[in-house]
């Protein structure tokens, strides 16, 4: 719904990054990493990693072009701290609730209609 391509990973095997990029034609991809390393570091890595399997800098540059943001775990509590914050939690969490069901083809009524109704919960 955003326009964008995220793709979650725990991983920073450069290939399997480079992959994700050419399934998609180089189109601009924000990937959600499972790691606590500093974001310099991480491109650092993939950088590095691009120039081994790829000799050739134009090749570099444009998979390097098209890593449009990384996000960390980070920057996901940070990200949370400030919804909790705001006491925002609640909408958030229906809104994902609502996307889920629509990308698994999910129409029954049931239950998970009012799953999260409080703003209480924290992050630590």
């Amino acid at each position: 719904p955003l326009g964008r391509f995220f793709q979650v990973t725990e991983t920073l095997d450069v290939k399997k990054y480079f992959l994700d990029i050419d399934k998609i034609e180089h189109y601009p991809i924000t990937f959600v990493i499972k790691t606590t390393m500093q974001k310099e570091e991480i491109i650092k890595k993939l950088e590095d990693g691009a120039r081994e399997q790829y000799p050739v800098e134009g090749i570099v540059k444009k998979y390097m072009a098209s890593i449009e943001q990384i996000i960390t775990i980070d920057d996901l509590l940070a990200i949370l701290r400030e919804l909790l914050k705001k006491k925002i939690m609640t909408s958030i969490m229906n809104e994902i609730i609502i996307w889920s069901k629509l990308e698994f083809n999910y129409t029954e009524s049931n239950d998970l209609d009012s799953v999260v109704d409080s703003d209480e919960d924290e992050i630590e």
